[in-house]
């Protein structure tokens, strides 16, 4: 097949060429992809950019989860038309990015990812501080990328040989540059090139081999596990925003368990959370087993089709943090509990944001659940009663029993269990009194939701009724009935 070549560098020097061979060609009748497995909006895109005179392939994680039979979440499109051609063809699109230059074409909810063929920057352009188009940082980090070029030369870019697998709408074959087919097939992931080149380029790719291996069952390459350990700190190049994308995607896709353990041996997971890696070192430790439930929960949550919130597990990881702090602020400041909750929590997340940058639509949420945990102890019913209609209330109430498990407090775990039946309209004694059966607070009798008949009662104040007035203003007086 004779695959366009759309070079588009900002200098006249010639370009690095692909070093990869032809490509092994997996006809229609030796792939199991179906379009009718394709997303109808992908199809579009594919279906008029190749209409158009543009070649258009499926390429990435879709064809390669297609090809083991899972659903893909995206399908993400590659073409050697140039993003402002890509524009013009679809008034729907969008462009964005500025390290990698993406253009988005919207159908409502969904997005069809599409990106012009990369293609290798030259020497001139590496080492040449003016340029615009590729530029690295002194530990090989690209920071900006918007180098075009042939299909051979992106596929070379891509990562993992499973994703550089190519699926053409023209004749519905599978390309695959670098084995990743065999690979597949193997269970093995390998990256492409020289693994410590290709993390330094790209920190986030030892991320996603963690991810990858975990999602697909697959097992990390020896020469791609060996730098890991090693260039973990170059996690702490990478931006907050972009740390808390790929936290989202290891944690909240029902193999977080799996994930946390893989990240912990590979030294990874601390970056994400430095205020509790030294403490994750103990297996033993509060964090550790908070972070390994956590973990066991969110699994089976999302496993079994329930919803899970980025809120509540950013809660439950910085919960202890949170709990240090504010018992130095009551015994150095003497602040009261409350207080300190409020004071180390905004400390907390100020501290959490140059790692993880964490919208507010999830840092409010976690501190109202932190601040839930002092008033969950008021047990008297009727603060109980109004505490239920509480918006967090549910979230707090799950972190408990949270807390519980991962403590074994034996206050907690009462606590846990008069919440538990309270909710189930029962009449239940204090957790700090559980025989005195039907008492608020111990010493004190009970009072329902609604009073006893014996209770004395408030009388009601009557309501005035309004003066009228007349038209000029004046009050009127009350009209003589006798």
């Amino acid at each position: 097949m004779q695959f366009a070549r759309q070079v588009l560098p900002s200098s006249t020097s010639e370009p690095k060429r692909s070093t990869f061979a032809e490509p092994v060609v997996v006809t229609r009748d030796k792939h199991n992809i179906s379009r009718n497995n394709i997303s109808e909006n992908a199809l579009k895109v594919l279906y008029r950019l190749h209409k158009s005179g543009y070649h258009a392939y499926l390429v990435g994680g879709c064809v390669r989860d297609l090809l083991l039979g899972l659903e893909p979440k995206d399908f993400d499109v590659a073409t050697n038309a140039s993003p402002e051609q890509i524009k013009a063809l679809f008034s729907n699109c969008r462009l964005i990015g500025r390290r990698f230059r993406l253009a988005h074409v919207v159908f409502g909810r969904d997005v069809i990812e599409v990106a012009t063929f990369r293609g290798h920057h030259t020497e001139e352009e590496s080492n040449d501080s003016n340029k615009n188009t590729s530029k690295q940082s002194k530990e090989g980090l690209l920071l900006r990328d918007n180098v075009y070029g042939s299909i051979e030369e992106d596929a070379e870019r891509r990562d993992f040989t499973v994703n550089a697998m190519y699926y053409s709408i023209a004749d519905f074959a599978i390309y695959d540059f670098a084995n990743g087919v065999k690979d597949l097939e193997a269970g093995v992931l390998r990256l492409i090139g020289d693994p410590e080149t290709r993390y330094r380029e790209d920190p986030v790719r030892m991320l996603r081999a963690v991810r990858f291996a975990t999602k697909l069952g697959l097992r990390i390459d020896d020469a791609a596990r060996e730098p890991i350990s090693r260039l973990a700190h170059l996690l702490d190049n990478i931006p907050p925003a972009r740390l808390f994308e790929e936290y989202l995607k290891l944690f909240m896709h029902g193999k977080a368990e799996a994930n946390f353990l893989a990240l912990q041996d590979f030294g990874l997971f601390g970056f994400f959370f430095p205020q509790i890696k030294a403490a994750l070192k103990n297996p033993d430790s509060y964090e550790h087993r908070m972070m390994y439930q956590l973990c066991v929960d969110t699994d089976a949550r999302i496993n079994g089709g329930k919803r899970v919130t980025p809120a509540y597990l950013f809660a439950a990881t910085l919960w202890y943090p949170v709990v240090a702090q504010a018992e130095q602020l009551m015994s150095e400041g003497g602040l009261v509990e409350y207080d300190a909750i409020q004071i180390a929590a905004a400390d907390v997340l100020g501290k959490q944001s140059r790692s993880i940058s964490i919208p507010k639509r999830f840092s409010l949420p976690a501190r109202d659940m932190w601040t839930l945990q002092i008033r969950l102890q008021q047990t008297h019913p009727r603060k109980a009663e109004r505490l239920l209609t509480h918006p967090k209330f549910r979230a707090g109430y799950d972190f408990l029993l949270l807390r519980a498990r991962v403590e074994g407090h034996p206050d907690l775990k009462a606590l846990g269990e008069f919440w538990t039946e309270f909710q189930k309209g029962k009449e239940v004694g204090s957790p700090s009194n559980p025989e005195r059966r039907g008492s608020g607070r111990p010493g004190q009798a009970h009072q329902g939701p609604h009073d006893s008949a014996d209770a004395p009662k408030k009388r009601r104040r009557r309501r005035r009724k309004p003066a009228q007035h007349s038209a000029d203003g004046a009050a009127k007086k009350p009209a003589d009935k006798s």
